[in-house]
């Protein structure tokens, strides 16, 4: 796979499914116009697949409960409202979209209500004269001359966002049938709100706001009950922690949650919990957690619990996997073995939808970046990674190490062509509570297409291997993790076809961070290093990422001292190997500071390094941001390599 390749790599969004009508948004990097484009896709039980909408922008699709309507977001191109996801709905059967909302920000996916009319949705709104509306003067000023904003939240940005307290996201619900809909906010100005679904008798919309309606600075959030006519929203569940994707089902809200006391949120197992379901009643919940904390660790990106039988369907991360496991609704902290797995062993499922015995799933493997599987048949009914799997992929070949304390290690390594002795790249992944997966992974091909090992691993931090391994390194990041990953490299180094004296450390976000305190305090081991993204100074992070307030002193502490010790900036004297600093300008969760003291150190110190930076892009760069950027970004990570190695 060579950078230019991307352009190749068709990914499928979640799935719409009821009865025989399955349809899925389709989206790829366009390096012509810079962007990504697709489309919704119907696709037959049969494996045919045919164009559903005509738009290049189209997402989200939803099925109506009777099966007659289909509602989907549609994004235009150039400037204006229009140019952001807009609901249209169309008939099931065909014909135009017609299209219900003209919101400046435009919206989040939509949900149907019950009787097939309604939708709900939740879309960020803007005080008046900003982000290009109008003030009371009726005037449009640019974003340059806005008025100061008033801050009072912590939380106030997020990454690949933007502010937040100037534009909250609020609930509407709109009739679909109405020949002008009323498009008006349900909820106030005062909380955020997110994760809209309905109550079965189409009364309620439950909603997940932060605690106690955002009065105070809190990471916790509960769910909300929110009179799909107009009125007070009501607490329907006060939870542990935090809560994800509710649905009222099986007669009991069912939603995702997280376990902890304060802000100690960080490398925390997300669990299925149930609350009773009181309807209008003013009773509120008590969740009771159904999966068990230490080994099962659910995905709620990949969509909402959902009734499969007495069950409820759920996606696992496990040992580098994301399976499709069924939670008993009578369940009682079921550990992992206890819970059926329908799909997703050595593979990554991404999405699903269930409608009666039926299950759609996008699922990803080491040679695809996910397609359509109709279950529990476990038909493949798509391939649309096969344009990528013709260019050439390397496979992924596991490896399993035991670090010097007896702790188990694990991992892969991605092979180049040809017997070698070939160049390694260890490469580590972020966040940490992340795991790398058996899934088809750009990185690692393109560096394997150019000649390089590639040596991937889940070192003690990351998730999916239990909480108390996501945890280990809680006050201690740079101690067990690092053993781990050497441990990993040396095991992959017993191949003669690699090569121990030309190996190269690369990683971004925790793993720039890990970049960088491996080159200072293991830097023999390595001929240079790519840190990208990186948290360099904990000190400043603190008080400058978006989430620095609270992920600080919960993975590191408050103590300045300690900050510092866990710092890679502190430890830049000893950084001797060439050392490439990485970042994108508009990244707000490890903020552009974090590579100028790094840069500015080394270059002091008179180490070999150099600073790539990359205009207009965030956190995300590497999996979003801008399809050129992408490959220029590949080109010189290639480059980087190819000079060092």
């Amino acid at each position: 796979m060579r950078p230019t390749d991307i352009q190749a790599l068709t990914v499928p969004g979640a799935p719409a499914l009821r009865g025989d009508l399955l349809l899925t948004a389709v989206a790829r990097p366009d390096l012509k116009t810079n962007s990504y484009r697709g489309g919704l896709r119907r696709i037959g039980f049969d494996g045919t697949e045919t164009p559903w909408t005509h738009g290049s922008r189209d997402s989200s699709p939803s099925i109506s409960p009777d099966g007659r309507w289909v509602a989907f977001l549609r994004a235009g191109d150039g400037e204006g409202s229009l140019s952001r996801p807009q609901l249209h709905v169309m008939a099931a059967s065909g014909g135009e979209a017609r299209r219900l909302t003209e919101l400046p920000l435009g919206l989040e996916a939509p949900v149907w209500a019950p009787d097939s009319r309604r939708v709900a949705f939740v879309a960020r709104v803007p005080e008046p004269g900003r982000y290009g509306t109008a003030d009371a003067d009726g005037e449009k000023p640019p974003p340059a001359e806005e008025a100061p904003r008033r801050i009072t939240k912590l939380f106030y940005r997020v990454d690949d966002v933007g502010f937040l307290g100037d534009r909250p996201r609020r609930l509407f619900v709109v009739d679909t049938f109405a020949d002008e809909p009323e498009v008006a906010p349900l909820t106030d100005d005062r909380a955020s709100v997110e994760h809209p679904s309905w109550s079965p008798d189409g009364e309620t919309v439950l909603v997940v706001a932060p605690r106690d309606w955002d009065v105070e600075d809190t990471v916790s959030t509960d769910v909300y009950g929110v009179p799909a006519g107009g009125g007070e929203s009501r607490l329907l569940v006060r939870t542990a922690g935090t809560a994800m994707k509710p649905v009222v089902a099986g007669g009991a809200i069912l939603f995702y949650g997280t376990e902890f006391a304060g802000t100690d949120e960080t490398a925390r197992n997300t669990g299925l919990w149930s609350a009773a379901w009181s309807g209008d009643s003013s009773d509120t919940g008590v969740p009771r957690r159904l999966t068990d904390i230490e080994t099962v660790d659910c995905e709620p990106g990949a969509g909402c619990p959902a009734l499969f039988g007495g069950e409820a369907l759920v996606v696992v991360r496990t040992r580098g996997a994301a399976e499709l496991r069924a939670v008993p609704l009578d369940a009682d902290h079921a550990t992992l073995d206890t819970l059926r797995r329908l799909a997703g062993e050595r593979s990554a499922v991404r999405s699903f939808a269930v409608d009666g015995d039926t299950v759609a799933a996008v699922i990803a493997t080491p040679e695809s970046s996910g397609d359509v599987v109709l279950l529990p048949a476990a038909r493949v009914l798509t391939d649309y990674s096969k344009p990528v799997r013709d260019k050439g992929i390397r496979p992924m070949e596991e490896l399993d190490a035991t670090a010097s304390d007896g702790y188990p290690v694990h991992g892969w390594l991605v092979r180049p062509e040809g017997d070698g002795p070939h160049p390694v790249l260890l490469m580590i992944h972020g966040g940490p509570f992340a795991p790398y997966e058996w899934s088809l992974y750009d990185e690692a091909q393109v560096c394997a297409a150019a000649g390089y090992a590639v040596v991937l691993g889940n070192p003690r931090g990351s998730a999916g291997y239990g909480q108390a391994h996501g945890r280990a390194i809680v006050g201690g990041f740079g101690t067990v993790d690092a053993s781990d990953l050497l441990t990993l490299l040396d095991k992959a180094l017993e191949s003669p076809a690699l090569d121990a004296d030309r190996v190269g450390v690369m990683g971004g976000s925790y793993g720039g961070f890990m970049t960088g305190w491996l080159a200072a305090h293991h830097g023999g081991r390595f001929r240079a290093a790519w840190s990208e993204r990186a948290v360099n100074a904990w000190d400043s992070f603190a008080g400058s990422s978006d989430i620095g307030w609270f992920f600080t002193g919960s993975y590191v502490g408050d103590d300045l001292e300690e900050q510092r010790k866990r710092s890679p900036l502190t430890y830049a004297g000893k950084i001797d190997i060439p050392f490439a600093v990485v970042h994108s300008e508009q990244d707000w969760r490890c903020p552009l500071e974090q590579a100028q003291r790094m840069f500015v150190a080394l270059r002091r110190n008179g180490t070999e390094s150099e600073f790539l930076l990359f205009p207009g892009e965030g956190h995300e760069l590497t999996r979003s941001g801008k399809p050129r950027h992408r490959v220029q970004r590949f080109e010189s990570v290639l480059d980087w390599w190819s000079r060092r190695l």
